[in-house]
């Protein structure tokens, strides 16, 4: 992450700069542009993700597959009036895509080429590829990769505008420590397209629309249509310098502790180790920044406590270095830890990696990308909350987990509070040179639950506020940023963040997702979608709105 932290950017936001600015040539369109209606046998695959509580019924959704097939469509929107949203990979947590206003939905999904971009010295991705396409076709022709996350099919488009983290975030950063370019059809004033390619140079009139890409969130200042990557320390014009080379092998542990034997002291005792653990290790620099740990608290129904563990297998002594870990976190444990026979959150049982495994790097990518029995679930139905640490959960915050995943008036197995791995390399940079704020946690939570019926729906809810509430109960029942704490995630949206009855700390959402670099959002939001035409449940809003 040499260099990242160097990412600079300037406070004010010049009227926006040449709508092609250094434009380059797009990838030849493979089909022509598709509208399906509501008569259409694709229509029902269309109009949905991942998360089944939501849906919609648009007049029409536009498949596309160049960035001038989608500002045709835009403008067609524009003209018409239409509320318009964007698919990229369909895993949006909330109805910022699909809900009963959208009139037409701009699918990306089939924009899925990346190459190499010999004249920007960059790799060039398009807005709907998915992680697996990323990485397959980076590390195969390149030996490199950026740094994002697990699922398989997440879409680059809002994960890259989101932030961007992954099994690689203490060794490399984040997706967007290592962006170098974005291209956005907007709409101006007068609700005319313009096609912006804004870039990390210092003296690129459109360079604060690409530092709100670093982590501004998505549907917030216009359609992404193609991302470049290059390390902002890179040299020369080889391809494999210009991004991180992954590790060539990794080692994979997943261990579990049985519910049934664990006390309340028990599981303060672990998460304790786990958090005291990360807080040591939140700065870059030491042996420990190619390990990345999830410790996934079920509820008790689900029977396991589980905790998968991925190493870089090129640090000298790596698995040396892992069994450490290993003991450190299960030390004055008086359980021991078993092998992981019962699914939890978004794996699928491991039993085989009790013992760490040696696998090549991309094998482990695939193998934890798509061994997700939970989210391959066409009727799943969810909801998500989150939380950066900076320091280790106190104990009666474990407590108040505890006793919420112990409940017997409430049983879901794959209900659950997931802590992982963060900091290192994420926080070499400074907390505005990119727009994604937290630089100085340990490691992230999420509070989670999937289910398949809508009679679930309220159980779920219920149980989810209930404990994130109690939780932090101390600052309004959100995680406000404090000595301990440091404010929720975008790419884990929330819309009880904007409730006064759920988050009651007088702290707004934007402060929460966004911190002190909300204000430059919204400058920008002024300066490429002065009529708030991308807009959702939670986008940036314009100044003084």
């Amino acid at each position: 992450m040499t260099g990242a932290a160097a990412l600079a950017g300037a406070a004010a936001v010049p009227a926006a700069g040449p709508a092609h600015a250094a434009a380059a040539p797009a990838p030849a369109a493979p089909f022509p542009a598709t509208a399906v209606r509501p008569a259409d046998a694709r229509y029902p695959d269309l109009v949905r993700g991942v998360n089944q509580r939501w849906s919609a019924r648009p007049e029409s959704v536009r498949l596309v597959a160049t960035t001038e097939q989608v500002a045709a469509a835009l403008q067609q929107a524009a003209d018409a009036g239409k509320r318009l949203t964007v698919r990229g990979g369909g895993h949006c947590y909330e109805d910022f895509v699909f809900n009963d206003a959208v009139e037409t939905v701009l699918d990306l999904s089939e924009m899925t080429d990346v190459r190499y971009d010999e004249r920007r010295r960059a790799f060039e991705v398009q807005a709907g590829a998915t992680l697996t396409d990323v990485y397959e076709r980076l590390y195969k022709a390149y030996g490199v990769v950026v740094p994002g996350g697990v699922c398989y099919s997440v879409g680059v488009g809002g994960h890259v505008s989101g932030g961007g983290w992954g099994m690689l975030c203490r060794r490399d950063g984040l997706v967007v420590d290592h962006l170098y370019a974005v291209e956005v059809v907007t709409l101006d004033a007068r609700r005319k397209v313009r096609t912006v390619i804004a870039t990390r140079e210092p003296d690129d009139p459109n360079r604060e629309l690409w530092w709100a890409h670093t982590g501004g969130g998505g549907g917030n200042f216009g359609v992404v249509t193609r991302y470049w990557f290059r390390s902002p320390a890179a040299t020369g014009d080889a391809p494999s310098s210009l991004l991180p080379r992954p590790p060539a092998e990794v080692l994979l542990s997943a261990v579990s502790w049985p519910w049934e034997r664990m006390t309340e002291r028990s599981v303060i005792r672990l998460v304790r180790n786990y958090g005291a653990w990360h807080e040591a290790h939140a700065r870059p620099g030491g042996p420990y920044d190619g390990l990345v740990a999830n410790l996934s608290l079920s509820h008790r129904s689900n029977g396991q406590i589980g905790l998968l563990t991925q190493m870089d297998a090129t640090v000298p002594d790596a698995r040396g270095l892992l069994d450490a870990f290993l003991r450190e976190i299960a030390a004055g444990v008086d359980v021991s830890p078993g092998a992981l026979t019962t699914g939890v959150g978004e794996h699928g049982p491991m039993p085989e990696y009790a013992t760490p495994r040696r696998l090549p790097w991309l094998q482990a990518t695939r193998y934890l990308g798509v061994t997700n029995s939970v989210l391959a679930d066409p009727t799943l139905r969810g909801d998500q909350k989150s939380a950066y640490a900076r320091r280790s959960l106190s104990e009666a915050r474990i407590a108040v987990i505890h006793r919420h995943l112990t409940r017997t008036d409430f049983a879901n197995p794959n209900a659950m509070v997931l802590l992982s791995s963060y900091g290192a390399a994420v926080n070499a940079v400074a907390r505005t040179a990119t727009a994604s704020v937290h630089r100085d946690s340990a490691f992230k939570l999420l509070f989670q639950a999937y289910w398949n019926t809508p009679d679930e729906d309220a159980a779920n809810i219920g149980w989810l506020r209930e404990v994130y509430e109690e939780v932090y109960a101390g600052t309004g029942g959100v995680p406000v940023a404090d000595e301990s704490t440091d404010g929720a995630y975008v790419n884990y949206p929330d819309i009880d963040l904007s409730d006064p009855r759920r988050n009651r700390s007088g702290v707004p959402w934007s402060t929460l997702y966004y911190g002190e670099n909300y204000p430059r959002l919204q400058r920008v939001k002024a300066a490429f979608d002065p009529t708030d035409f991308f807009r959702h449940g939670q986008s940036v809003k314009l100044p003084g709105a």
